[in-house]
């Protein structure tokens, strides 16, 4: 859906300038939360985030207010039926990986943000298909919350994904696989 917002987007206004910002706050009980936007409005974009920050318990704060709570990694994902855990492990080294972690559906491979693109065409030479490979925002502490809190963050987070400006976001709860 992001994607397809962006392209519409672009594709509607080709005459206005996009720019991407990063927002940062704090949601429901105290949840460290980074919002990547594309917009050609900044006060329009920047007035609705805030309104949605602040009505579901939080507070949209300034740059670097909840980055530091997180680290940027180069990610890149591999669907597990491609390759198997061992073979994964053994090439990420190989390709100067810092860390190789397969999940449910996919293998997660994490790099320096300045090198994703040498290990990715390491991997590209026994590897075809990726399911993406991005810039991501890591927390470096999970927080986890009780039910009734959950519920409560995944609603905001909701309301945030729903807002066309809004490319990408990032929190330090504990969600699972």
């Amino acid at each position: 859906d992001n994607i397809k917002r962006a392209i519409d987007k672009s594709s509607m206004n080709s005459d206005s300038n996009f720019e991407s910002i990063r927002y940062e706050g704090f949601g429901p009980n105290k949840t460290a939360v980074i919002v990547e936007a594309l917009t050609n409005n900044k006060n329009r974009t920047a007035s609705k985030i805030r309104a949605l920050f602040d009505k579901n318990g939080g507070g949209l704060g300034t740059q670097g207010s909840a980055s530091h709570n997180f680290k940027q990694l180069g990610i890149i994902k591999i669907d597990k039926n491609t390759i198997s855990d061992d073979q994964i492990f053994e090439l990420a080294i190989e390709s100067g990986a810092s860390e190789c972690i397969s999940k449910n559906d996919y293998h997660e491979i994490h790099t320096n943000m300045d090198e994703i693109y040498e290990v990715k065409k390491k991997l590209e030479k026994h590897i075809s298909n990726f399911l993406s490979t991005e810039i991501e925002w890591i927390p470096i502490n999970l927080i986890s919350l009780k039910e009734e809190s959950k519920i409560s963050m995944f609603k905001f987070l909701e309301t945030l994904d729903d807002e066309e400006d809004v490319q990408n976001i990032f929190t330090n709860v504990e969600i699972g696989d």
